[in-house]
């Protein structure tokens, strides 16, 4: 059974850290996030967090968390166990997802335990590029700005939630209108999970190595890069390539009448054509 995107929870965090390298011995000192369900609010979260290091200069003059309010605050030891409560059963979104996933990685890490497992996390800064391509750049506030989103980005994870979160709302809107809200689609357009992608594609790539195998057409609905469109094609596929660590399908496209390149994780449904 194919589950809606607003059958899905939800959560919305970000992060604060020392600076930008975990590896180097930075930190998170905010961790922010809000919980939600069809674009209904159901909890929040929000704690400093004391790293027991300072706060490097170039990231004070960013988020402005000063040592003094850092020295009451719990340690990781303690806020981890709660935040991964917070989001147990949800799908895991925030802004440039890479970078906060990295430093819940390294807290966990440094905590003897193993990386996030088990959940879906959603980058949305991959989406906004995708939904809307041909920007000159991709801040959030920059993004938002653009869609005419009104709320100050002040470089402190909850003000920053907030934010993402306005932008969360119309980047599904936008999807919403192109036809695209099965939730295996959304996670496979947009999910950063090694594991969960690879089930997503290996599955579509079975597909398409059948209708190579029986020598007939696949009918597919495509989401295009360069335009953001969701199309409907008829292709005859002529094989499948790994290229820069993505996934294609090599074939020729009947709509434009010429072989295309598709990737497999843009494909949002295909089936074969008997006809």
């Amino acid at each position: 059974m194919t589950k809606n995107i607003d059958d899905v929870e939800f959560t919305v965090f970000d992060t604060e850290t020392t600076g930008l390298e975990p590896r180097s011995g930075d930190r998170i000192i905010e961790i922010a996030a809000v919980r939600l369900k069809a674009g209904e609010r159901l909890a929040q979260f929000h704690t400093l967090v004391n790293p027991h290091r300072e706060v490097s200069q170039a990231a004070f003059k960013v988020n402005r968390i000063l040592p003094s309010m850092l020295e009451s605050a719990p340690d990781m030891e303690k806020v981890m166990p709660e935040f991964l409560d917070f989001i147990k059963d949800t799908c895991l979104c925030s802004y440039n997802a890479p970078f906060d996933l990295e430093f819940l990685d390294n807290e966990l890490k440094l905590m003897g335990k193993e990386s996030l497992q088990g959940i879906v996390v959603v980058d949305l800064l991959g989406m906004a590029r995708r939904l809307i391509p041909g920007l000159e750049r991709y801040s959030l506030s920059f993004v938002t700005e653009k869609l005419g989103i009104k709320f100050a980005q002040e470089h402190r994870a909850l003000s920053d939630v907030e934010l993402t979160l306005r932008l969360f709302s119309r980047l599904k809107e936008m999807l919403k209108a192109k036809g695209i809200e099965d939730f295996a689609n959304f996670a496979g357009l947009f999910g950063i999970n090694t594991h969960f992608l690879d089930d997503i594609i290996n599955q579509r790539v079975s597909q398409i190595q059948q209708a190579l195998a029986l020598g007939v057409k696949l009918k597919i609905k495509y989401l295009a890069g360069s335009s953001a469109e969701v199309t409907e094609r008829q292709v005859m596929p002529k094989e499948v390539r790994q290229d820069r660590g993505r996934t294609y399908m090599i074939g020729h496209c009947f709509l434009r009448k010429d072989e295309r390149a598709f990737r497999v994780d843009s494909i949002l449904h295909l089936e074969l054509d008997t006809t």
